[in-house]
């Protein structure tokens, strides 16, 4: 995925800065306005936990994202056929990416 566009414009009366990040056939949009806060992903509100992407290789992501000033907020749990990281973006958005060692749906897949 890569940075597909991005703007600036008014949006329910509120200037925002908009990003739309994916492929030529699918993206997510994210913007940086609003009232109010994401919920406490600490806490047992209902809502969006966090967004997975799976990634080649999490080392590259990793630099990416260290080089741009991110740290990662938290390491997944040891797995022998998937490693993954998770981030927390300036609004609060949890992203994970997530590299498998394995094409077997059993094996990636595989929550203990």
């Amino acid at each position: 995925w890569r940075l597909r566009g991005e703007g600036r414009d008014q949006w329910a009366g509120m200037p925002r800065r908009w990003v739309h990040f994916g492929d030529d056939d699918t993206y997510i949009t994210l913007n940086d306005f609003g009232r109010g806060y994401q919920r406490d992903l600490q806490s047992s509100q209902p809502g969006l936990a966090h967004l997975g992407f799976v990634v080649p290789s999490l080392d590259a992501v990793l630099k990416r994202l260290n080089d741009a000033g991110h740290e990662v907020t938290h390491w997944g749990p040891e797995h022998p056929h998937r490693r993954n990281a998770y981030f927390i973006d300036t609004e609060g958005l949890e992203f994970e990416f997530v590299e498998y060692f394995s094409d077997k749906p059993e094996e990636k897949n595989l929550y203990v």
